[in-house]
């Protein structure tokens, strides 16, 4: 039995590197999500086959926010958040908007709260007498 080289990764799939990134929980929602033209490399629409390496360029749309991340290094294991942040940087850019839309996304909540119950019977009657009427 022969001693099992460590080998460097140097290029890995787009797919395998976010879920080993940690953007995505399973490879299949990663798989998906390339599919669907939610992550563009280096501008370009990309398949979940295509291949990565570091410095590449990464837009990732997940939900309503959106990561423009430099890539540092490929990794195709699943390590700990700690770990997988060192996988790439994200642009000072990107951080200041995600953090803008937050904030724009908190004030909306505010100034329309959700109603405090569900309407009664009582209500529900009004409500559709009213939407008769029209």
């Amino acid at each position: 039995m022969g001693i099992m080289k460590q080998v460097q990764i140097t290029r890995l799939r787009i797919d395998i590197w976010l879920w080993a990134a940690r953007f995505y929980k399973t490879r299949a929602l990663a798989g998906e999500a390339v599919a669907g033209g939610k992550v563009h490399v280096n501008g370009h629409r990309v398949k979940a086959a295509k291949l990565i390496q570091p410095d590449d360029g990464l837009e990732i749309t997940r939900g309503v926010d959106v990561f423009v991340v430099i890539i540092n290094a490929v990794n195709n294991k699943r390590r700990p958040a700690k770990e997988a942040q060192l996988l790439y940087t994200e642009t000072e850019q990107s951080i200041l908007k995600r953090e803008e839309n937050a904030m724009q996304r908190k004030l909306v909540a505010q100034m329309h709260p959700a109603a405090e119950h569900r309407p009664s019977k009582r209500d529900r009657r009004k409500i559709i007498r009213f939407v008769r009427k029209q």
